[in-house]
């Protein structure tokens, strides 16, 4: 039973810290809007912490659930754990599964904003530049890219 224990404090753990990291993600999406590159280094160090926290509770409670009878073949943990009968966990389990699904939702939010600051830092680069008059394509994922085309006269 320790294991099971040991189990639910890290999913306890998981769920304390993805508040956290829900917090830190709204501030982030603040900071973005107000473009404070100092903030944002502040904001991504905090965030980076907290997930490398989350990815090494990851592998202990991998290792915790082998220990348990699970075969990481087998498929998704949860029915492991549903099948095992121990509620509480499951449901410890469910609650750190829905948080962390909220934290990438919002995360790939946040990805996006970053993805429109950078065009739009690409466009004014080339207003600087002078050649905001290309011709614009777009790549396999998506992203602009300029035309530049030449006319050749001749050469040697």
């Amino acid at each position: 039973m320790a294991t099971v224990d040991d189990l639910k404090n890290l999913l306890s753990e998981d769920v304390r810290e993805l508040d956290a990291l829900a917090d830190v993600l709204a501030q982030e999406k603040e900071i973005l809007g107000s473009a404070d590159v100092s903030a944002l280094q502040e904001i991504t160090e905090q965030k980076n912490s907290i997930l490398e926290n989350i990815r090494a509770r990851a592998k202990q409670k991998i290792h915790l659930l082998v220990n348990m009878g699970y075969k990481p073949d087998a498929g998704a943990p949860s029915r492991f754990i549903r099948a095992s009968g121990l509620e509480e966990l499951y449901e410890l389990w469910a609650k750190a599964d829905s948080k962390l699904r909220f934290c990438q939702s919002v995360n790939d939010n946040n990805g996006r904003i970053v993805g429109h600051l950078q065009k739009r830092l690409g466009r004014l680069t080339d207003i600087f530049r002078g050649s905001s008059s290309q011709q614009k394509l777009y790549g396999a994922k998506g992203q602009q890219t300029g035309n530049s085309s030449r006319t050749m006269l001749a050469s040697a």
